[in-house]
Parts: C-alpha cells; sequence; structure tokens
C-alpha cells in the first residue's frame, strides 16, 4: 500500500491533466463584466476571468471522477464503456464538447475559408491524424478519388462555392457511404463507438504513465523489499 501511496505525486499531475481534461479539448469562454474595466486593466480580467472558469470546469470534472473507481485495464471492455460513461458525465456537467461535437467544431474552425474542395479534404486529413484517430475503412482515399473523378467531368479545380459540381461531389460521397454501410440514422452510434475509442486511448496513456512512474519508484532503496501493485489494482480516486 505504501508503494501506491507514494506514486500519489505523479498520478495526480498525468490524470488531472491527460486523462481528465485533454489540452486540445475545445472550450467556449465569455467575459461578462457590469462595468468597464480601466484601459490598463481590462487584459488582466479578462484573464483572470478565463482562468477562473477554466477553473470551476476542470474541478466540476474532477468531482465526478471522485465518485466512482476508474479500473486502469484498456482490455477490459466493461472497464473502458465505464470510462466512457465517466467522461461523458464530466463533459456534460462541466459544460465541454463531447469528442465528436469538439471534432466538428474544430473543422468548422479549422475550415472556414477555404475556397476549394482538394484542401478542404487535405484538412480534414490533418486533423484526423492530429486527433490520433485511424481511417481503416479507407474512406479519405475513396473520398479523394470522388474529387478527381468530378474534376476530370467539370475539367477545373472543384470550388466549394460550386454549388452544381458540389453536388457532384455529394452525389459520389453518397456511393461511398453505402459502399461502406454508412447511414445517417446511424451517426449516434458511430458517436458512440468514436467515444468508446477515446476511452481506451485514455486509459492505455493512463496506464503508461502509470507504470513507468512505479518503475521508476522501485528502482529506489526504500522500495526495494515491496512488491509492485497491479495497475488494475489502483484506486484513481486517492490521487485527485
Amino acid at each position: 500500500m505504501a508503494f501506491s501511496t507514494r506514486l500519489l505525486s505523479k498520478s495526480r499531475q498525468l490524470y488531472g491533466s491527460r486523462a481528465i481534461l485533454r489540452p486540445d479539448v475545445a472550450i467556449p469562454v465569455r467575459f461578462y463584466s457590469k462595468e468597464a474595466a480601466p484601459p490598463g486593466h481590462m487584459g488582466d480580467q479578462i484573464l483572470k476571468n478565463i482562468f477562473l472558469e477554466l477553473k470551476n470546469k476542470f474541478e466540476t470534472a474532477v468531482g465526478v471522477f471522485r465518485k466512482e473507481k476508474i479500473t486502469i485495464d484498456p482490455n477490459d471492455p466493461a472497464a473502458v464503456s465505464h470510462y466512457a460513461n465517466l467522461m461523458k458525465t464530466a463533459r456534460e456537467k462541466a459544460g465541454l464538447l463531447s469528442e465528436s461535437r469538439d471534432i466538428q467544431s474544430t473543422i468548422e474552425t479549422e475550415t472556414e475559408g477555404i475556397p476549394d474542395a482538394r484542401t478542404y479534404l487535405l484538412t480534414l486529413k490533418e486533423i484526423r491524424v492530429k486527433r490520433g484517430l485511424n481511417d481503416g475503412l479507407g474512406a479519405e482515399a475513396m473520398m479523394m478519388d470522388a474529387l478527381e473523378k468530378v474534376e476530370k467531368e467539370i475539367k477545373k479545380p472543384l470550388m466549394r462555392d460550386d454549388k452544381k459540381s458540389m453536388a457532384l461531389l455529394m452525389a459520389e460521397f453518397d456511393k461511398i457511404n453505402k459502399k461502406l454501410g454508412i447511414r445517417k440514422e446511424d451517426l449516434p452510434k458511430y458517436e458512440e463507438q468514436l467515444e468508446q475509442k477515446m476511452a481506451t486511448a485514455q486509459l492505455e496513456e493512463l496506464k503508461k504513465e502509470v507504470l513507468e512512474a512505479m518503475e521508476t519508484q522501485a528502482k529506489r532503496e526504500e522500495f526495494k523489499d515491496e512488491e509492485v501493485p497491479d495497475v488494475k489494482s489502483l484506486d484513481v480516486r486517492n490521487f485527485l
């Protein structure tokens, strides 16, 4: 027990900063003030309000994780599902976006103003890679092939404001979705699958960090006679 307790500092850092609130999660920030702050202090007041809002969101999310035990086992479907549900609850209570909504928001932000379809698709690929998501179905290659087909037909680069030509591309995309068995009515299911994949990835990262911390501690003289605990036996609530 002493061994796992001494992991407190390392575990609190990695769990709080990586597993609960990832740094790339989009957080909407609003600034309200009854009276205008003096010009010289406006920036400081805005930063203070932003900090307080982020702090409150973080504490709200952590509060959810203090209530139930998390089993650090990315290979256990039940543990992954439980963790995904906790993540969903934490985000809802803290007013954060779900994984799929966050990705959608990122796409809207990073593709705004892109005039042509090719750059748009390439940007989607960049976002996917940055998110660590796999294109296991090969949809991206099919979409690029569809774009090539349409551009060959219209004999020029496809611009996103060309409604007639974009309709041709959308028709090709519909064919791809049908071939892959993707239906709009199944979007909630796909969203849930994404949450499960992200939960698995986060548990894998958490497990890796905890194992590294235990290995480091095990090398210290005071722990040489202590048995290293199984990661699955640790209760994360003790380290929050």
